[in-house]
C-alpha cells in the first residue's frame, strides 16, 4: 500500500519540479545562454524536485513488481 504513496509523492515532485524548470526556460530568450542557464538552474532548489520525483517513481515501480 505504501508503494502507491511513494508513487504519488514522486509524481507530485516530478510535476512540480518539471513545471518550475519549464517556467525558468523563459530566461533563455531574455538573454541567458544555455550554459548560464544550466549554471543558474543548479542553484535553484525547486528544480531538484524533478529528478527526486523520477527516482521515487522508479523506486515505487520496481518495488511493486516484487
Amino acid at each position: 500500500m505504501w508503494y502507491w504513496l511513494l508513487l504519488l509523492t514522486g509524481f507530485g515532485f516530478a510535476v512540480a519540479g518539471g513545471t518550475v524548470t519549464i517556467t525558468y526556460l523563459n530566461l533563455v530568450p531574455a538573454g541567458l545562454s544555455w550554459i548560464e542557464f544550466a549554471i543558474w538552474i543548479r542553484t535553484r532548489v525547486e528544480c531538484y524536485l524533478f529528478p527526486i520525483g523520477l527516482i521515487l517513481i522508479t523506486t515505487a515501480l520496481m518495488l511493486m513488481k516484487e
